[in-house]
């Protein structure tokens, strides 16, 4: 039994001390007034009282009750009902309060909501109330019975009753009620206890059955009505996983019951933080405390809640609940979250379900607000008991005896629910709600209840039942009814009889106020019932207890059905057969095997069988291997091990650990190794919480074993794999129950002796699990701490102070220590002392944990220390021994190779090459096999970095990876911490990303140390960014294979050329700045000393003109004997060729001639003196004086002023380039036009020399040269447009708007609104308006702005907006990662590389200069000329401008012509290849820049429209993109032709004698292959003379680079053609097993080799086969290119004689479009193009004699007559005639064709037929006569028809269907005979 009320007390209203206009409580009376000793009287009553504060108010209110909950110091609940009701306060007192009021002088409003008002004057007519409390303090929670009888005392007392109040409440402070378990009581009175106050009332008081289930009342109900189903699931998922819950509400007694009702969906987990379901105003601080609570606030204080970050606020009034951004709460797992969600739905709202109905059913009735509230928590009890579904299973039992201690094992549970990853549960486990949930219901021998039962027995049933919602309704309905009958046991006896005062008895005046009770009295009847107490016995709880049912064992929460693990049976079979072979000893069959078991090892179940299969190998605790068994077994341990996270769910660590310690080898005698030396290196082993679970696990194991061994005898080890006995069976927990139930029963020796066991079992345990720990934590090598500092465990638990270990397993890599540095002792006993640390701490948490007596644990503690000392002197010898054996047979190295001159750096380093989320690698959309990972070694040489080696998976067999770049490619090197593809251990990686599209991903091979990584970093280092242009590649492959040669030219004295050119460019240094004096001063040595060019270069040479001597070339200077020599070297650069080319003017300055040219070559930089950056020898207007355009050049940025670099052969309009201008040059161009005054400055007279030298650039133009400076256009006809190619788009296309609105409406002329074309071209061919400036200036948008238009329209200013250098590179960048990511992809969708493709904007860029060539060709071609002159002048200006030219002349387009458009627009004209490559220290701030590249693509977006107008192939643009930055040549180095000449690279070549020197020239590399392989020649070159092209411009039609895409593993890049030449084939004695010779054929994987290399097309198999058949008949064999040009000339000729048939040269047709078509589909590669459309079979040579060539003719004619039409040969005449078969054939008809052209008659079986059966060559016909008919022979025919052709070899005998069509056939050969 117990007190139903501890204690009454009377509060009342009293002033604050403070004097402040609020009140405060005061304890009027309270009793008893003694303390019970068992229940001390609760503090803060007063606050709980009134929470809102103690207020006077002005009128009276009605009475109030609530009941607030005060939690004590031994977090004992006490309920405190609390009845308030109003009394009118004293005059006295209420003038105290006004006084005290009127110091405030204003109206305040009460936090409750009231107003309270104040007057300045005590004011006697205003009646004030005070609030006066009755409260009752009690540990039962009687809510209802509470409310009757503070409701009866009020009643007494307002009513008047004659009733003594001292009695009643006496009897209520000693009425006792049952305790709860009211089912095992007697009777019904006794179960529901009748009580009276002696006031003639009458209340029964129901105990619950269990007071374990909470009683809810209708508080759950109200809950989810009042927030709704989704909130109220978040905030019990915010309550489990301990967030800040705070409840708002008007009314008190609403949040007591919203805070009830939440506790009780908790059940059967406990809420054990803060719970205040009303909390005072003045306590709001509490709010902010950091730990988790439940609270509720009244609705008043809201704004005092706002800024509380953390704490989810739900307003009960409102609805509503308010999450934080910073607050996460995980919702429940899936399915369960949805499962629920219906499940409440249905009992919320039964019509949900019928809503829809057609015809619904009557209403049912709907269960009471009571019973509703009773299926809500029986939904949360079901989703209890599927969460926590087998929960016993993971139940440790670590004592039994003297009380139990149970410990939880939640790895296990979350890894065999399949939740690991799940927040939500994770968090409930770890939370205090469930440990106290394992403490109590843990314990395996208790009372048990309904949530034991349903977690027990009905599990089975929920889950049967989860598809039919009736089922699961019914099962919720039939929990409801248990839940309720534990509230309410006695429906029937529930009659309560309780005085209630009258209505509105409140605001009657009361007689007199709530009167002061006679403690005496109350205490009189308190004593008497306590005297009576102690006479009975005392009551105890009589409790039923019984074993509780473990249920079923647990099931995952949603089984998966994944795919992944379909075929494990097949799996499983394959880890047991490779473990079979490694321990019969068949090696090379576990080693096959061993991949696939380490794939297999992905999969859980595989794991769990590799260590029971790897158990029934071990024999008493030990199974010794030999080391390639040891090898096998650790490898796949640790396979097993890397992906157990640090909690080992699955058990997988738990089950191998007995394992690392009984696997071993012998060292030495004396020295053994263990498996766990080797499998130290997993996160696993340093998670204290594993060795928690395991210990805990262990001793469990061993408690049990200490009570079942009295019933049998058993063998101590009995081993896992074996049968249990029946006894066995029995799980620790009915053990231990068992125990529990015998306890009371045993003697007290006995007890004693059972507990002493118990702890020195335990300890036992301890000391094994210190060794244990041990041998996994300290590493083999105790100086190579890396092992441990990488320990993510070790580091969160050592302070920071004495932090070692970095948490590098989440990548980030511990620095290593310095082992030279004599530290390695301190470090050792470092590593020592943290394991020390590490054991001894968990030594403690386990020790203290399982009661182990204090003695044994300060044992331990010493004991700690010598174990790990012990342990790592084993470890020396062990790493002493494993040191000297041989080691594990390695793949050789294989050896890259290397071109002539270069040479190795860095031997091969061991590494792994990783996958970089290319698919070819790993075998990629294209099929084949998974090359990558690969295991070999990088090399480092001067040229490049290579990776040589195999494939790790061995089923790809032999296949050599090659994968290389320049070292001057590298763009990005990054240090990376990556796991080896085959051990799967942690190691040190490096990341090199390369600008030729290669990505090295390698982790470094455990035998590299990190030192050797450095050192190859280092060097690495030092070759990609050298000090000086000389240390690179291309300088020191020429010095060092000519050592010391002496130079050739010795006849002269004389210094060489290249000293020359050195002294000539320090003089000329001088001269800059003062050009005209220094000239004079200029002393060079004699002409005659010049070393004479060899005469194999002359042929190359343009010999300067002869006149030069006596004439001046500009009046301004003439040239001195060392000029000329300056000028004769310039003459020879590829600037002047091409100028002569041109006819853009001599050096010739007689006057006849230079009148009529209207440009010249002007010498005035060939000192560089002007323009560091230009070539020497510039064109420039005839008219502008040398000493002008030193003025003219200060006008524009680096001096780079207008030059001419090319004019168009038939509009005569020229190209300009320039350098952007400078600011001020701009506005005096177009500011000042009037002429200038003499005082004007510098700034101006440059200026106006601009504004000159433009004019004079128009006029010496032809067609402006008239005296209007205009034309009409009137020759520019739309012929010029329509067949000349197509249109780009001018206009702006998408996103990018490449140029400004105002260009396209002075270019788009009149007609704005007529139709575009498609694809963006104009609208008509017409449509450039006629009056056109003469000259267009490009430039920069920023530059031109506020310029007016020039007024007679000379030149017009189109500024275009363009993308800086800086934007190349950050595209490039992305495009870098777009190719080659770096790593592979999660799921790799073409979706995802074309939406990084279109981040990158690369091809954005490409579009827009296309785009603005195109318009520029444009321009030229309509006979406006062009100026452009962007930024510096030396990138974007020099892309376009060679793509204009390339664009508008077909020379460019032949492999001679790009050589020379490269070498005058990009080298000569100062692009800086060194600067923008980074070839060197100083550049590689500025980073790589690839604006050449950039050109390169252009050019190949151009080739691919137009295939046929191209003699070179794109492979030669791939070989220029790789080159160009390789620095294999000097071709690319150094910025300009001045810094040429300084280092002596351009005339060098002049003076010495080339023998097979390695190349030094990308041209001369070019040449000398062209001459051996057509790889750089395109064979469907068949240029149309005239041809401008106009590509089209738009996104859509540019493609992806191949370049920056493809890749050949086989071989490495194929652009070094000496390596590339593929991998000799292997020896064929090295067939082992003796058969046959292998065939020739051979598997071609598009992911590995070449494709075009091992399938050439059919014209370069044609020229091989060629060679090849030359070769054999001993005959010189012919070069590729003669053969090819015989073969199209041949065909050229065959076309004309006749002029009947249309010239077949290459299917030439007039329609652009089909010409462009042609070669869209035809594959290309470093071969050559596939196939060429020009070899047609009838139109071979015809000389040769036509039966020998029969049979290779017919092979070809098959192969191109997809091409070919009857029409397209020569037929003279044709018919039908008979002809005789040789030897006995008969005669038969035939058409037949006489071919004038190729002098033959062909025969064909009938008319439409085109293969053409046979041929009588007519040059072999010796005569035709007339013939007589043989046998067979038609009958019908006169006999006259009938004639003979007699050839050098047989007579054809013939017969003509009639006698005039035979003579017409006779005179017809005859005639052709004669003709020839």
């Amino acid at each position: 039994m117990a007190r139903l009320a501890d204690y009454f007390v009377l509060v009342a209203f009293g002033p604050h001390p403070r004097g402040s206009g609020e009140g405060q409580g005061q304890i009027l009376q309270r009793f008893p007034e003694k303390d019970w000793e068992d229940n001390p009287f609760p503090q803060g009553i007063e606050l709980f009282c009134q929470p809102s504060g103690w207020q006077l108010c002005p009128e009276r209110n009605p009475p109030t009750f609530f009941v607030a909950v005060l939690t004590d110091i031994n977090s004992e609940r006490h309920y405190c009902a609390c009845l308030t009701f109003w009394e009118p306060v004293e005059p006295s007192q209420q003038e105290i309060t006004h006084v005290e009021d009127a110091t405030e002088r204003e109206e305040e409003e009460d936090e409750g909501g009231q107003t309270h008002l104040l007057s300045t004057v005590p004011a006697p007519s205003v009646q004030l109330f005070a609030p006066k409390t009755l409260v009752l303090v009690s540990r039962l929670d009687h809510a209802e019975v509470f409310r009757n009888s503070l409701g009866l005392i009020y009643a007494i007392h307002v009513e008047g009753l004659n009733v003594c109040l001292e009695n009643v409440i006496g009897n209520l402070l000693t009425c006792t009620v049952p305790l709860a378990g009211g089912s095992q009581l007697d009777s019904v009175e006794e179960g529901a206890r009748t009580i009276s106050l002696g006031a003639g009332d009458r209340q029964v008081i129901q105990t619950p059955l269990a007071d374990s289930l909470p009683v809810s009342r209708c508080s759950v109900a109200l809950l989810f009505r009042q927030l709704g189903i989704t909130n109220v699931l978040s905030l019990f998922c915010a309550a489990l996983t301990e967030h800040k819950v705070l409840f708002l509400s008007r009314s008190y007694q609403r949040l007591a019951d919203a805070c009830r009702g939440l506790l009780a969906l908790l059940f059967p987990l406990r809420y054990s933080f803060t719970y205040v379901p009303i909390l005072p105003a003045q306590l709001l601080e509490v709010l902010s405390t950091p730990t988790p609570f439940i609270i509720g606030v009244n609705a008043a204080f809201q704004a005092e809640t706002q800024e509380l970050l953390d704490v989810i606020v739900a307003d009960l009034d409102g609805g509503t609940v308010s999450i934080p951004e910073c607050v996460h709460i995980p919702p429940l797992p899936e399915p369960l979250q949805s499962q629920t969600h219906s499940v409440l739905s249905m009992v919320l709202d039964p019509e949900l379900e019928l809503a829809d109905l057609a015809f619904p059913p009557p209403t049912t009735s709907t269960s009471s607000l009571k019973m509703q509230d009773k299926e809500l928590r029986a939904v949360f009890l079901r989703l209890f008991a599927q969460l926590l579904q087998g929960y016993r299973w993971c139940l440790h039992v670590v004592r039994i005896h003297p009380e139990p201690v149970i410990r939880f094992h939640k790895a296990a549970f979350l890894g065999q629910r399949g939740l690991v990853e799940d927040d939500f549960l994770m968090k409930v486990l770890e939370g205090m709600a469930f440990a106290g949930f394992v403490s109590e219901r843990g314990v395996p021998y208790r009372p048990t209840d309904l949530f034991d039962e349903l977690v027990a027995h009905e599990v089975a049933r929920i889950r049967a039942d989860e598809n039919y919602p009736q089922r699961v309704l019914r099962h919720v309905q039939e929990l409801a009814e248990q839940l309720y009958k534990n509230e309410n046991p006695y429906p029937a006896v529930a009659m309560h009889k309780v005085q209630r005062p009258g209505e509105s008895s409140h605001l009657r005046r009361a007689p007199r106020p709530f009167p002061r009770l006679d403690e005496g009295t109350v205490q009189w009847i308190v004593d008497q019932a306590a005297a009576k107490m102690q006479g009975a016995p005392p009551a105890v709880k009589a409790e039923k207890r019984t074993t509780v049912p473990s249920g079923p064992p647990m099931t995952a929460i949603l089984e998966r059905g994944s795919g992944l693990h379909v075929n494990s049976a097949r799996r499983l079979e394959v880890v047991r057969n490779c473990i079979s072979y490694v321990f019969e000893g068949k090696m090379l069959e576990a080693k096959k095997l061993l991949p696939a078991v380490l794939r297999a090892l992905k999969g859980r179940a595989a794991r769990r069988c590799l260590a029971q299969e790897l158990h029934l190998h071990v024999q008493q605790n030990r199974a010794v291997l030999d080391h390639q068994q040891f090898d096998f077994v650790v490898r796949m341990m640790n396979c097993c091990l890397q992906d157990c996270t640090s909690l080992d769910e699955h058990g997988i660590a738990a089950a191998l650990l007995p394992l690392v310690t009984a696997f071993c080898r012998k060292l030495s005698p004396g020295v053994t190794q263990f498996a766990y030396s080797c499998v130290q290196e997993h996160v696993v082993w340093s998670t204290p919480q594993f060795w928690e679970a395991m210990f805990y696990g262990d001793v469990q194991t061993h408690i049990r074993a200490l009570y079942l061994e009295p019933t049998e005898d058993r063998a101590p080890t009995q081993e896992v794999g074996e049968a249990p006995s029946q006894e066995d069976e029995r799980s620790a927990l009915d053990v231990a129950s068992e125990q529990r139930r015998l306890w009371p029963t045993l003697s007290r020796e006995k007890q004693q002796e059972l507990v002493q066991k118990e702890e020195s079992t335990v300890f036992s345990q301890a000391i094994h699990y210190a060794n244990r720990m041990s041998y996994l934590l300290l590493p083999l090598d105790s100086s190579k701490s890396r092992l441990l500092r990488e320990r993510a465990g070790l580091g969160d638990l050592e302070s920071a102070s004495n932090s070692l270990v970095t948490n590098s397993m989440a990548g980030s890599v511990a620095e290593s220590y310095d082992t030279e540095s004599g530290f390695e002792d301190a470090e050792t006993c470092d590593v020592a002392g943290a394991v020390v640390r590490f054991i001894n701490r968990f030594v403690d948490k386990v020790c203290t944990e399982s009661g182990v007596t204090s003695d044994h644990l300060k044992g331990l503690h010493v004991m700690v220390p010598d174990i790990v000392q012990m342990h790592i002197e084993t470890l020396e010898a062990v790493q002493r021994e494993s040191r000297r054996l041989p080691p594990i047979q390695k793949p050789k190295l294989l050896r890259p190779r290397l071109l002539p001159g270069e040479e190795c750096v860095l031997d091969g380093l061991r590494v792994y090459l990783l996958p970089d989320g290319r698919e070819e690698g790993a075998g990629g959309s294209a099929g084949g096999p998974a090359l990558l990972p690969a295991e070999g070694a990088v090399f480092l040489t001067t040229y490049r970095v290579i990776f040589t080696g195999m494939p790790t998976d061995p089923l790809v067999g032999e296949q050599v990876v090659v994968r290389s770049f320049p070292v001057a490619a590298l763009t990005k090197e990054k240090r990376i911490s990556v796991q080896t593809p085959v051990d799967q251990l942690l190691q040190d990686g490096l990341q090199l990303r390369s600008c030729t599209f290669q990505l090295l991903k390698m982790a470094f091979d455990e035998e590299v140390g990190s030192d050797s990584a450095e050192l190859f970093r280092k060097q690495l280092h030092k070759l990609r960014y050298p000090p000086d242009v000389r240390a690179t590649f291309a300088f020191t492959l020429g010095s060092a294979h000519t050592p010391g040669r002496p130079p050739r030219v010795t006849k002269d004295k004389g210094p060489s050329l290249r000293t020359l050119s050195r002294n000539l460019v320090k003089n000329a240094k001088k001269t800059i700045g003062r050009q005209h004096v220094t000239r004079k001063k200029y002393n060079p040595p004699n002409w005659e000393h010049r070393g004479q060019p060899p005469p194999e270069d002359q042929e190359d040479e343009i010999s300067v003109s002869e006149e030069l001597e006596p004439s001046t070339l500009t009046p301004s200077s003439a040239l001195k004997p060392s000029d000329r020599m300056t000028m004769s070297s310039l003459v020879e650069r590829a600037c002047c060729r091409d100028y002569q080319r041109l006819g853009l003017g001599t050096l010739s300055s007689s006057l006849s001639r230079a009148k009529s040219e209207p440009f010249r070559i002007s010498p005035v930089n060939r000192m560089y003196a002007i323009c560091r950056s230009y070539p020497g020898l510039l064109i420039v207007p005839q008219s502008v004086q040398d000493n002008a355009l030193q003025r003219v050049s200060r006008c524009y940025r680096q001096n780079r002023f207008p030059v001419v670099c090319w004019r168009s052969g038939r509009s005569k309009a020229v190209l300009l380039r320039s350098g952007g201008l400078h600011g001020k040059g701009v506005v005096g161009l177009f500011k000042a036009q009037n002429a200038p005054s003499p005082g004007q400055s510098q700034a101006d007279s440059s200026s106006l020399e601009q504004e000159k030298y433009l004019q004079a650039v128009v006029s010496s133009m032809p067609r402006y040269a008239d005296a209007s400076g205009r034309n009409t256009l009137s020759g520019f006809s739309s012929a010029h447009m329509g067949s000349h190619g197509k249109w780009g788009s001018v206009r702006t296309s998408g996103r990018s708007s490449g140029l400004g609105a105002d260009v396209g409406s002075r270019l788009a002329g009149r007609d704005a609104l007529a139709p575009p074309q498609a694809n963006g071209g104009p609208p008509d061919p017409g449509f450039l308006r006629p009056q056109r400036a003469a000259l267009y200036i490009l430039g920069d948008k920023a530059q031109f702005k506020g310029v007016r238009p020039d007024p007679l329209q000379q030149w017009e200013l189109v500024p275009i907006e363009v993308f800086e250098a800086r934007q190349v590179k950050a595209s490039f960048k992305k495009l870098l990662k777009a190719c080659v990511p770096g790593c592979p992809a999660v799921e790799p969708s073409p979706v995802s590389f074309l939406r990084s493709l279109e981040d990158s904007e690369w091809l954005i860029q490409i579009h827009r200069l296309l785009q603005v060539s195109v318009l520029v060709v444009e321009l030229l071609d309509s006979g406006s000329s062009v100026l452009v002159g962007l930024e510096d002048g030396w990138d974007i200006t020099t892309q376009v401008v060679s793509l204009v030219q390339l664009l508008s002349d077909p020379f460019y387009r032949t492999l001679e012509g790009f050589r020379l458009l490269v070498e005058k627009e990009w080298l000569s004209f100062g692009h800086r290849f060194s600067h923008r490559g980074a070839h060197t220290l100083a550049g590689q701030s500025s980073g790589f820049t690839p604006v050449f590249l950039q050109f390169l693509d252009c050019v190949h977006q151009v080739h691919l429209q137009f295939p046929m107008e191209f003699e070179f192939s794109q492979f030669y643009l791939k070989f220029l993109g790789y080159h160009h930055v390789s620095r294999r040549f000097r071709t690319f180095l150094l910025d300009s032709d001045y810094e040429r000449i300084e280092l002596g690279l351009l005339y060098e070549e002049k003076g010495e004698r080339r023998g097979q020197l390695p190349c030094r020239s990308v041209w001369e590399y070019v040449d000398r292959l062209s001459k051996r392989t057509p790889v750089f020649y395109n064979y469907m070159y068949a240029p149309e003379d005239t041809e401008v092209l106009r590509p089209y411009s738009n996104v859509s039609n540019l493609k992806v680079w191949e370049f920056y895409t493809e890749e050949t593993l086989a071989e490495g890049p194929p652009y070094d053609w000496e390596l590339a030449q593929g991998p000799p084939e292997p020896p064929e004695e090295e067939r082992s097993d003796g058969g046959p010779p292998q065939s020739r054929r051979r598997v071609v994987w598009p992911c590995y080799d070449s494709c075009p290399r091992t399938q050439p097309d059919a014209i370069s198999r044609l020229l091989e086969e060629l060679q090849r058949l030359e070769t054999e008949l001993g005959r010189p064999t012919e070069r590729w290119k003669d053969t090819w040009d015989r073969v199209k000339a041949a065909q050229r000729l065959e076309g004309r004689p006749d002029g009947r048939g249309t010239p077949s040269s290459l299917l030439v047709s007039t329609a652009p479009h089909h010409r462009r078509s042609l070669g869209v589909y035809l594959q290309e590669g470093p071969v050559g193009s596939t196939l060429s459309l020009s070899l047609d079979s009838d139109q071979s040579s015809g000389s040769t004699a036509s039966g020998s060539r029969q049979a290779a003719r017919r092979s070809t004619s098959t192969l191109y007559s997809q091409f070919q039409t009857a029409e397209s040969e020569n037929r003279s005449y044709e018919g039908t005639l008979y002809k005789k078969g040789a030897f006995m054939k008969p005669w038969k008809a035939r058409w037949f064709v006489l071919d004038k052209t190729k002098h033959q008659l062909r025969y064909y079986d009938h008319r439409v037929d085109t293969d053409c059966k046979g041929v009588i060559d007519l040059a072999e016909v010796e005569a035709v006569a007339p013939g007589t008919p043989t046998m067979g022979a038609p009958k019908t025919v006169d006999e006259k028809a009938f004639f003979d052709v007699k050839t050098t070899r047989r007579v054809y005998n013939f017969c003509a269907q009639d006698v005039p069509s035979a003579q017409q056939w006779v005179d017809r050969i005859q005639s052709c005979l004669s003709d020839a």
